[in-house]
């Protein structure tokens, strides 16, 4: 296939700008325009310092958008639904970096977001984001619903042992997230102020947490019994990445050989997902910090035999693996270039 046109709506934030910063790079596109409604004629470098002298952009506003063969939505979480009819008007494909599809079930957003979904008739449409469980879905769909980055951390250490029937479900599956800053987006807050966000480790949503709700939809097993999850959520003094630290119970006794082979069974051939457990060194498990601008999900485990317990560890940039590098992968699989193109880079050590 030939070059596309790829264009950004909301392109002024964290994701947007990684969005940016990737399709600049990428082999088969062509950016086409990015939008901003505060920022409208204002060059794109202005916002995203570290794109100098690789682009001369300048944001447009949403309503002047132009028809382009791939759309990506990187807009405030509510804003995708009310405009979507618009948004399908102008690309045959759309890729939602926003939570506002992510969910097939309407129920859910009113359990879990609070409002009723304003357009329910299109949930089903939209391919939910994470290559590595959809893939075939992927490569016909016209719209695909990226994951969120939380979400896709821990449903990637999971999704291996849920696939083969190994957890005792009668138990819940204990999942506890640290994230750093970006996750909370590029607006100021009183939360992302420096003087109380610097040292911190902090619980911000210990119970309760709206990415509970993609667990729960993607490591539903064909019987259809939703696991019980618990999720906390934690924040700490990093900007990005995200480490999912996981704790199930199997059925059965089992072996680190045997995981293994579970683990390998399903991400062998991945070209993003990497196995990490080690019986030495610094980085023996998963680690955020060397994932930096990277597109990969590091997963390990640890097996505790005297309580029949797995601790799955999975580790992700938040902007990368948890959106934009996701989205971009997306957007490879569905156009058929290849899956890795414009993702090459390994991240960052030291750093």
């Amino acid at each position: 296939m030939g070059r596309i046109t790829a264009s950004i709506a909301g392109g002024s934030g964290y994701t947007g700008g990684e969005l940016l910063r990737l399709l600049l790079t990428h082999p088969d596109v062509e950016v086409g325009q990015v939008t901003s409604e505060r920022r409208a004629g204002k060059r794109v470098v202005g916002v995203h310092p570290n794109l100098r002298k690789r682009t001369n952009l300048t944001f447009s506003r949403v309503d002047d958008l132009q028809p382009c063969d791939v759309l990506f939505l990187a807009l405030p979480h509510g804003s995708s639904g009310e405009r979507m009819d618009r948004f399908l008007d102008l690309a045959p494909v759309i890729i939602d970096l926003s939570a506002d599809f992510r969910l097939h079930d309407p129920a859910d957003y009113s359990r879990w977001y609070g409002h009723d979904h304003p357009r329910p008739d299109l949930l089903e449409r939209f391919v939910y984001g994470i290559p590595e469980l959809h893939r075939a879905e992927m490569r016909g769909a016209n719209a695909i619903s990226s994951a969120g980055c939380l979400a896709t951390a821990a449903i990637l250490g999971l999704y291996p042992l849920f696939a083969e029937g190994l957890i005792d479900q009668s138990k819940p599956v204990v999942v506890e997230v640290k994230t750093g800053s970006s996750g909370a987006g590029a607006e100021e807050g009183l939360a992302s102020h420096h003087p109380e966000r610097s040292g911190v480790m902090r619980s911000f949503k210990p119970t309760g947490h709206r990415h509970t709700a993609e667990l729960e939809q993607e490591l539903t097993g064909s019987s259809g019994a939703r696991p019980a999850i618990a999720f906390s959520a934690t924040a700490v003094e990093a900007v990005r990445g995200v480490l999912a630290t996981s704790h199930v119970f199997l059925q059965k006794p089992s072996t680190e050989r045997d995981l293994w082979k579970v683990f390998r069974n399903c991400y062998g051939t991945e070209p993003f997902i990497r196995l990490v457990k080690e019986n030495s060194g610094l980085f023996r498990y998963p680690e955020p910090k060397i994932l930096t601008g990277s597109n990969y999900c590091d997963v390990g485990f640890e097996l505790d035999e005297e309580n029949n317990r797995v601790v799955v560890m999975a580790a992700i940039d938040n902007l990368m693996k948890g959106a934009s590098g996701q989205a971009v992968q997306a957007m490879n699989i569905r156009f058929d270039f290849p899956e890795d193109a414009g993702l090459e880079f390994a991240g960052l050590h030291p750093i």
